[in-house]
């Protein structure tokens, strides 16, 4: 009887562990800003038809740091940096020029630097590193706008007059213009621009920010997406070998598959490693490497806004998308 039993769970954990039950292993990881981003992102390019590029990091020759934009919006009628900011509750503009959120809930109230003034800052560093790569930009190429996509945000009339912010109730409506299908709130920079000249130019815009610094991305089961910087793995030290050859140099992005079960005990998981393409045309497709490790394999990850490193396992990760 107990051989049956301890048969039995064997058996469950190896069960388990084919299926990569660790969707809540880690519950207390705080990803709804960057879930929230990417779903922002994805309407937008589904509104407007362009490429967007979310978790930005621009180099600031003012203060010798990375500025962190939350998204750039790229298409061939201008470019927009996006502030998403997901208050919940009353927000209101302070007397030094901070915004205050007053939640319903538990009636605290939280300070937030002015998040118009700082894509107007963002747009500043953002221009000034795209010149200095080469770009050529038109006057008035660069605008800004922050959205509040919670329904339970309710702001200032101060703020609701501010053009550059889009309240949830904006962002819900927001649609198409049905003539030209851009936004009824956006305006061509390309005004009097050849259109080759105008292509060449996006073109090269598109370039220079899949190559520009930007948080990793790791995409865990359950939908949840965390911004932040890979470290390392951790794993068997049989596999060390082949993981270690996995540099952000040479790979773009990886993507786990589930594990396999070769035998008792003897359950190998398989990473697609995509390598990566500098080439600015991006003609070709990028090659495939393929390495089988144990499932008990780690990733060492530090989340955006965290103090210090996490390990997530292997089972509980989608993909991993290696920043420049």
């Amino acid at each position: 009887m107990w051989v049956e039993i301890l048969c039995c769970l064997v058996f469950y954990k190896l069960f388990r562990l084919y299926l990569g039950d660790d969707v809540d292993d880690f519950a207390d990881i705080n990803s709804s800003h960057s879930d929230i981003c990417f779903a922002v992102a994805s309407r937008l390019e589904k509104l407007y038809g362009g490429k967007c590029f979310v978790g930005l990091r621009i180099p600031d020759p003012d203060s010798g740091t990375r500025q962190h934009i939350d998204i750039v919006l790229v298409t061939k009628k201008e470019i927009l940096v996006v502030a998403v900011r997901n208050f919940s509750g009353y927000v209101q503009v302070n007397n030094d020029g901070n915004w205050s959120c007053t939640s319903d809930k538990k009636h605290k109230t939280e300070t937030h630097p002015d998040p118009v003034l700082e894509v107007s800052g963002q747009i500043t560093i953002l221009q000034s590193y795209l010149e200095q790569r080469g770009a050529s930009l038109p006057k008035g190429l660069i605008n800004g706008r922050v959205i509040l996509p919670n329904p339970y945000c309710i702001v200032s009339p101060s703020i609701m007059l501010q053009t550059e912010v889009l309240t949830h109730d904006k962002w819900r409506d927001l649609k198409p213009d049905s003539k030209d299908g851009n936004f009824n709130w956006v305006k061509s920079a390309f005004s009097g621009v050849k259109g080759e000249t105008q292509d060449a130019l996006h073109q090269n815009i598109h370039f220079i920010l899949s190559s520009s610094p930007m948080w990793d991305r790791l995409e865990l089961k359950g939908n949840r997406n965390v911004l932040g910087e890979f470290i390392e793995f951790k794993g068997h030290h049989g596999d060390m070998a082949a993981l270690q050859s996995i540099k952000r140099s040479k790979f773009s992005r990886i993507v786990v598959q589930k594990a396999s079960l070769l035998g008792l005990g003897n359950s190998r998981t398989q990473i697609v490693c995509s390598t990566r393409d500098y080439r600015s045309d991006g003609s070709s497709s990028s090659e495939l490497k393929e390495i089988a490790v144990k499932p008990n394999t780690e990733v060492v990850f530090e989340p955006l806004n965290s103090k210090k490193p996490r390990k997530f396992k292997l089972s509980s990760i989608v993909s991993i998308s290696f920043s420049t």
